[in-house]
């Protein structure tokens, strides 16, 4: 397994360079398909990247957005991941881009698992994927000792699992490493001297061990203090 490892002096240095790998990676794959698939992750870490991601020059009519994964919470909570889309992303330029959703209003991701995947389906492969990576070792929702880990981890997996973690107060929904693993450009993005460690100590371990492994090879990491 490879993978490169680009430095850079501070986050704000990263968030543009990285905005701009991503955009170029989707302006490729425009010339050549219809239209293009882009998974991205929830959370804080990635804010900045989409705040210059989305006054990228491309055709945004285009391009699918879909979450790695997303929290079973209303649009409107707080911790919900797809508020974070629509407030950081989905804006300016990229307002005219399609979101595929990672969540309906069922009680448990279960009942709606087949809607949700024929949304997803028919675009796959992604285009390009955006991943965060926790001190864990953790990917999107593939968490260590999650309920459904080695079914997210199978190479038959399917689009789209529930998933529910120790430490979680919600369940989950997450891509499987299969369908991330197979986007056609990864990025991984990480901050901090502790996130730095842990993909050290992910060397050498199993997927099963450091869920990270599953989809690194092939991509670039970008790491900042």
């Amino acid at each position: 397994m490879s993978y490169e490892f680009i430095e850079y002096p501070d986050r704000d240095m990263l968030a543009i360079d990285l905005a701009n790998q991503l955009a170029t990676d989707l302006e490729e794959a425009l010339l050549h398909e219809d239209r293009v698939a882009m998974a991205v992750p929830g959370g804080t870490s990635p804010g900045s990247v989409f705040d210059d991601l989305c006054n990228a020059d491309l055709d945004w009519t285009r391009v699918d957005v879909m979450l790695s994964d997303e929290r079973w919470l209303p649009e409107d909570h707080e911790r919900s991941n797809t508020r974070l889309l629509r407030q950081r992303l989905l804006v300016e330029r990229a307002a005219k881009a399609n979101l595929l959703p990672m969540y309906a209003p069922k009680p448990t991701p279960e009942e709606v698992l087949p809607e949700l995947e024929s949304m997803i389906a028919p675009e796959l492969p992604l285009a390009v994927v955006l991943l965060g990576m926790g001190e864990d070792m953790h990917t999107a929702s593939i968490f260590p000792e999650a309920d459904r880990l080695e079914d997210a981890l199978s190479p038959k997996a399917p689009i789209l699992l529930p998933m529910r973690a120790p430490g979680a107060p919600e369940p989950r929904i997450t891509l499987s490493a299969r369908v991330l693993d197979g986007a056609l450009r990864k990025h991984v993005l990480i901050f901090g001297a502790g996130k730095r460690a842990a993909l050290e100590k992910a060397k050498g371990l199993s997927p099963v061990e450091a869920p990270i492994n599953a989809v690194l090879n092939g991509a670039k990491v970008h790491w900042a203090e």
